[in-house]
Order: C-alpha cells, then sequence, then structure tokens
C-alpha cells in the first residue's frame, strides 16, 4: 500500500511537504507542489479522506442552509457557492429547511458533530440567538440576510435601494396607486423592513399615501401572485400598478391578470425583484429588479473558506448593488 512516506520519496521532499500540498496549504511553491501532485499520480496515491478528518487535519464539507431549493433564487444561489466549494476541494451540503425552525436547528448541529465544517446560511427561520452558540463549533455565514448586530460575515444586497428605485419606476410612469407584495410582514423590524422603508419613502416623496389594503404580507410564489390578482379585482378602489416581492409572484399575477382580461401594462403595470431567468421568457417581459445572485454566492463560498483557512478579516457586511431592468412590463 503507497504512504505518504512513498510520495514524499519519489517527489524529493519531505513528508511534511507532501501533507501540506494534501491540505492546500497556502505557502507552497508551485514547483514543489507540481512534484507532489506528480509523484502522487505516478503512484496512484490518493489521500484518505475518513482518516486525515479523524486526524483533525481535513476540512472538505460545507453546509448550505436554503428555505425552499425548489425556488430559482436559491438554486442559482447555490450554484454559484458550489461551485467555489468544488474549486478549492470542498463538497457542498444542501439542507432545505422548509421554513421549519426545528429543521434548521438540526442542521446546524452538522456543525457540532463536525459533519459540516462551515455553513452557509441563506435564510433564517430561528432567532439569531438561537443560532449564534453554534458559531463554536465551526464558522457561519449569513448570505441573503439582513439581521442587525450580529459577529459573523453577511453578504447581502441593499434591499431599501431596490424596492425604492421600482417604485419610483411605477410613479415616473404615471402610476399612484400601487399595490406591494412582502415575503414578510409591513413592519419596521425583520428582514423584510428595509424594503418596507424603500416603499414608503418613494411614496412619501411624491406626496401619496400609504394605502393598508394595498400592501399584501408573506406572499413568496407564483400561487401567491395568482391569489394576489384575484384580492386586486375583488376590490372596489383597484391598484394600476404592483410591484411584487420577486419575479415568482409577478410571474402568477401577469398569469392571472392575462386570464382575467387584463391588458399588461395598460391596465395593470407589474414589476419583480431578482431577474430570474422566467423575467425575459414572460410575454410581456418583466421589468424587475436584478439581484447580482451568483456574486452574493461566490462571495459567501469565499468568505467562509477564508475563515476556514484562518485567514478573514473581522465580521463585515458586504452590500452589493442592485440595478432596475425595465421591459415591456411597465
Amino acid at each position: 500500500m503507497t504512504t505518504i512516506i512513498d510520495v514524499a520519496r519519489l517527489a524529493g521532499v519531505s513528508k511534511t511537504t507532501v501533507s501540506r500540498v494534501i491540505n492546500n496549504y497556502p505557502h507552497i511553491s508551485p514547483d514543489k507542489k507540481n512534484q507532489v501532485l506528480k509523484a502522487m499520480e505516478q503512484l496512484g496515491f490518493t489521500p484518505n479522506p475518513s482518516a486525515r478528518r479523524l486526524r483533525g487535519q481535513l476540512a472538505t464539507t460545507i453546509a448550505v442552509v436554503v428555505p425552499k431549493i425548489v425556488n430559482p433564487f436559491f438554486s442559482y444561489l447555490v450554484d454559484a457557492i458550489e461551485q467555489v466549494g468544488y474549486r478549492n476541494g470542498y463538497q457542498t451540503l444542501i439542507c432545505q429547511t422548509n421554513e421549519d425552525k426545528e429543521k434548521e436547528l438540526s442542521y446546524l448541529n452538522l456543525l457540532k458533530t463536525k459533519q459540516a465544517d462551515g455553513i452557509i446560511m441563506t435564510s433564517i427561520e430561528n432567532d439569531w440567538a438561537e443560532i449564534e452558540p453554534y458559531t463554536e463549533f465551526g464558522p457561519i455565514v449569513l448570505c441573503n440576510e439582513y439581521i442587525n448586530k450580529t459577529d459573523v460575515p453577511m453578504i447581502r444586497v441593499d434591499q431599501y435601494q431596490g424596492t425604492y428605485i421600482a417604485v419610483k419606476h411605477l410613479i415616473e410612469r404615471g402610476h399612484r396607486k400601487i399595490a406591494y407584495c412582502t415575503g414578510g410582514l409591513f413592519t419596521d423590524f425583520g428582514k423584510d423592513k428595509d424594503r418596507n422603508q424603500g416603499y414608503q419613502k418613494a411614496l412619501e416623496e411624491a406626496g401619496i399615501q400609504v394605502n393598508p389594503s394595498w400592501i399584501l404580507v408573506d406572499k413568496h410564489t407564483i400561487e401567491d401572485g395568482k391569489q394576489v390578482m384575484q384580492l386586486l379585482m375583488e376590490m372596489k378602489d383597484r391598484p394600476t400598478a404592483v410591484f411584487a416581492g420577486s419575479d415568482e409572484i409577478a410571474g402568477g399575477l401577469m398569469m392571472a391578470a392575462k386570464k382575467a382580461g387584463l391588458r399588461i401594462p395598460d391596465d395593470l403595470a407589474i414589476i419583480g425583484f431578482d431577474d430570474q431567468p422566467i423575467a425575459e421568457v414572460l410575454d410581456p417581459g418583466l421589468t424587475t429588479i436584478r439581484q447580482p445572485i451568483a456574486q452574493m454566492g461566490k462571495k459567501a463560498g469565499e468568505i467562509l473558506l477564508a475563515m476556514l483557512n484562518e485567514s478573514c478579516p473581522n465580521p463585515a457586511v458586504y452590500e452589493l448593488p442592485v440595478e432596475l431592468i425595465v421591459r415591456e412590463s411597465t
């Protein structure tokens, strides 16, 4: 059986150097690294991950916690994270909570049991006080989260600005009756507060009062969008435009609006959020706010790996820009 000593002897380096190459140690010269890799290939030597993990020498698994992987936003986010992990020798474990608090905590236990070396959380269900103790067992990065006063890195986009420019765009198109769909509640607390404030600010600047009847909370899916359209159709004072919290909601709205005989954007203007591929496929094309989803996932993966390699700077908030993409739906 070929051992690390055999590899070191053939490569003409020390056993320590071979070990450092296997464990992706950063300060190895390219020449020595190539010598070791060539020797490993010639001897058919493959490191034993299980044994290395038991010796505390290996970190090869990262976990990504998502609420629903069927949501395209999270699918694209995980795709970007997985690519970063794979390029750096890590496997990515996808953990779907279905917005269940107990399930989320069970996945955090992967850190405690050393089945995952680090975790990226893309949406959290429990209060931060419930999650924070798990940082003792391994690094946690928040991606697409908006919690204040955490001591872990956070990657997010400017939700306030995204909503503000979306609603302002509708106002500039002549709309003053603008409905608003939010994934949470219409409060100054929680992850949706930045969007809520952006909506209110755009209306305030235009001298428009918020109409509580036009605020639809806890909306996430295409089916939710269809239901919202049904609610709007039943209103005596119907909005002329809708800011949807996601492209999925917007898609459901458009489907139901067309079925009801409404013309988009003449009878109802609709703007989404995310710029998923569905935005271009819809007819008419969906105006939306583009989130840099791939960039968010890439950054989250890079930060987590830096933490695992103990080369990450102090925890910080990385806020990425958004962009208005104008198509035919407005």
